[in-house]
């Protein structure tokens, strides 16, 4: 049985919406009038649920805003979508033509709704999001003092980065209280942190940008966080397998706190001197140690769900 998919390509200002197999095709603003209106069109054709591009953020109102009137929707890989339009021959590229691709490919991904974060999950990715703004405005004010000559120059630099000291300090409380009021993710924070060199920023970045941790399995996690080896063979050949795609902010979290761990669990420091041994390169090394910390995580996080749900 052929599903019916709402296909929406999300700009700024419009969501152009195509029906596949049908073709009905529609534009409607991006705000919440249009997005309302986008979920009766879905409805009045008997759409199974809707498909768009995660697209820098332009997304999130109408994601949210479909699953809030009852409208499932799935959110896709953007480039995965345009590899797949050119194998189609989809050559020509304008917002209806997009629409109609993530329809088709929707049809043939057969893909399933993406369940919309909890208001305490969307809180506490903000606010990690912006703590990670904060300290690399930091870094960069750091940078423009020890090149700066002036002294009312020095002055202001600094009271910039006194300013942005308060507001560090501020979210990290705010992450903190967030993490402690909520049961699970409390259990989640003290299971990370009995890992000597995992501290509690580590523990919101994976809570706020890994969510999926202790619910998927480790070779699903490690792809995920773009940590995974990736096939690269042929007949005969045996490619290197390199790493690729993937979340950038856990993996690079991880690539330093596993630096960290290594130091004080013997278990990971055993296997870096292994490879090191071995004649590995360095960088091989830190992916290695990044998706063995990944992994032991992952299995901790799990144990501590379980836990957590026999107990309630």
């Amino acid at each position: 049985m052929n599903r019916i998919i709402c296909g929406v390509d999300v700009s700024k200002d419009w969501l152009d919406a195509h029906i596949w197999p049908s073709g009905a095709a529609e534009r409607f603003a991006n705000d919440a009038t249009g997005i309302a209106a986008l979920c009766l069109f879905c409805r009045s054709h008997g759409a199974d649920h809707a498909v768009m591009e995660a697209s820098g953020g332009y997304e999130r109102l109408s994601f949210m805003l479909l699953w809030a009137h009852g409208m499932a929707c799935a959110l896709v890989n953007a480039r995965s979508v345009r590899r797949f339009a050119e194998a189609m021959g989809y050559l020509e590229k304008t917002d209806r033509i997009d629409a109609a691709v993530i329809a088709h490919y929707g049809a043939v991904k057969k893909t399933v709704p993406t369940p919309p974060p909890s208001t305490a999950q969307q809180r506490l990715s903000a606010l990690v999001g912006r703590l990670c703004q904060v300290v690399g405005d930091a870094i960069i004010n750091k940078q423009r003092k020890s090149a700066a000559r002036d002294a009312e120059a020095c002055a202001s630099i600094e009271a910039m980065l006194a300013f942005l000291k308060r507001e560090e300090r501020r979210l990290e409380g705010e992450i903190a209280s967030m993490i402690d009021d909520d049961p699970l993710w409390a259990r989640l924070g003290s299971t990370f942190c009995s890992l000597k060199g995992v501290a509690g920023r580590t523990v919101a970045r994976l809570m706020a940008e890994l969510p999926e941790i202790g619910l998927i399995s480790n070779k699903a996690i490690a792809k995920l966080a773009g940590l995974a080896p990736i096939a690269n063979d042929s007949g005969r050949r045996a490619g290197n397998r390199h790493v690729r795609g993937g979340r950038a902010g856990p993996r690079g979290i991880l690539f330093i706190v596993a630096a960290i761990v290594a130091k004080f669990d013997p278990h990971l420091k055993a296997f870096a001197q292994r490879l090191q041994q071995a004649g590995k390169p360095k960088m091989l090394i830190r992916i290695a140690l990044a998706r063995k910390l990944l992994v032991i995580l992952n299995a901790k996080a799990r144990d501590a769900r379980s836990e957590f749900a026999n107990a309630t």
